[in-house]
């Protein structure tokens, strides 16, 4: 059911000009196959991953004490989830794993939208 456009106006407040109705495009529903091309556009970008065994704070003496076979204490226990960040924003935890003779992680859980939102403040 398609509406013919109203005719084009004459105002007094715009001098000669014409003003005409505004006409827009038509919405397309979301996940159409544009949006899919449009992610093509960002696969490329390098993001920065990092997985945090855990944190600790020391004042400066206890760093400068610190010499080969010093143990840093964290403030997780073993056996914990790691934290994965990506950029520095928490987005999923996970099992550290030895691959060959390289540490990895299993990735156990994708943390929700809203607490994703909740660490970006």
């Amino acid at each position: 059911m398609s509406a013919a456009p109203p005719a084009a106006k004459s105002s007094p407040l715009a001098g000669n000009a014409t003003i005409k109705p505004v006409q827009f495009a038509e919405l397309k529903p979301a996940g159409a196959p544009a949006a899919d091309s449009n992610i093509e556009l960002i696969m490329d970008v390098p993001l920065q991953v990092t997985v945090e065994l855990g944190r600790t704070r020391k004042l400066i003496r206890e760093i400068l004490e610190l010499g080969p076979g010093s143990i840093v204490e964290l403030d997780k226990l073993a056996g914990e989830p790691v934290d994965v960040l990506v950029n520095g924003k928490l987005i999923a935890k996970g099992e550290v794993v030895v691959i060959d003779e390289n540490f990895g992680v299993r990735v156990t859980e994708i943390v929700s939208k809203l607490e994703r939102a909740s660490n970006l403040q």
